[in-house]
């Protein structure tokens, strides 16, 4: 299989006519292969949840277009809540923004890694296509 300028195109195409304006490709194999290799292309519209990969790191490669990846650190607050009977403590968690790194091919930023555990997401800047890898199978409550 080539990976080319058609095949980045029909996949932005896709994912501009995609509800969640992204579309990936599956690279992998098999279903017995369990890496987690695919392509994914994204418009800027698209909402990427603040997430985390807890037991993997993640390679982001940027193919075409720009986009910033954005890490952060989580944030537990402790609030007081008083009710009718007594006093509760709450926990809150936030984000705090920690990192924000550009990839553009065309400007020279490739790509990174994330390490495993770390919150991120993407703010897409214009339509690109980004190559991601990941150890292990995809598992829905593995994050």
């Amino acid at each position: 299989m080539e990976i080319n300028k058609e095949l980045l195109e029909s996949l932005l195409t896709e994912a501009k006519e995609n509800p969640r304006l992204r579309q990936n490709f599956d690279l992998r194999t098999s279903s017995a292969d369990t890496s987690q290799r695919m392509l994914n292309a994204l418009h800027s519209q698209t909402e990427v949840p603040i997430h985390r990969h807890e037991k993997t790191a993640e390679t982001v490669i940027c193919l075409v277009g720009k986009l910033e990846e954005i890490i952060y650190e989580e944030v537990n607050e402790y609030v007081h809540e008083a009710t009718s009977c007594c006093d509760d403590v709450i926990r809150q968690k936030s984000f705090k923004e920690v990192s924000r790194q550009i990839l553009s091919p065309a400007e020279g930023k490739f790509g990174l890694q994330i390490p495993a555990g770390a919150w991120h997401t993407i703010n897409v800047i214009e339509p690109s296509v980004i190559f991601e890898a990941k150890d292990g199978a995809y598992r829905g409550d593995d994050r």
